[in-house]
């Protein structure tokens, strides 16, 4: 299940490391989002693992960002836990671009003026 958020980066929590059971290190990278495109803002927290975490640190608080993620629930000792696991993140401008490469209006061409369509000169010339 891919899911999508947009939302302004609010904090960044510390990065966690460790090692697991067959000894392999592992780091992990938490951080919270607040909607924006909602009546009511809600904060959602993410996770970020592996080479993912090194990707992040280009972000700031206060960065639009739009987050690609997983849900992923687990049950342990008779109680479930839940995680948004993000896996793909990018920035977005204050034009909605994905990416946040500036502004990209001058990539889109200009349509001409038509000469089927009729031209608003103030007159109306429709019998209704």
């Amino acid at each position: 299940m891919a899911l999508e958020i947009e939302g302004i980066l609010q904090q960044v929590l510390p990065e966690v490391n460790g090692t697991s059971k067959t000894g392999n290190p592992w780091v992990k990278q938490d951080f919270v989002i607040e909607t924006t495109e909602d009546q009511y803002p809600k904060k959602v927290n993410f996770s970020l693992w592996g080479d993912k975490v090194a990707d992040f640190k280009q972000y700031t608080t206060g960065d639009k960002i739009k987050v690609s993620f997983n849900l992923e629930s687990r049950e342990y000792n008779g109680r479930w836990y839940t995680e948004a696991r993000a896996w793909k993140v990018d920035l977005v401008d204050n034009n909605g671009f994905v990416g946040g490469v500036g502004n990209q209006s001058s990539d889109i061409p200009s349509i001409p003026a038509s000469p089927l369509l009729p031209s608003d000169n103030g007159t109306d010339d429709l019998p209704f």
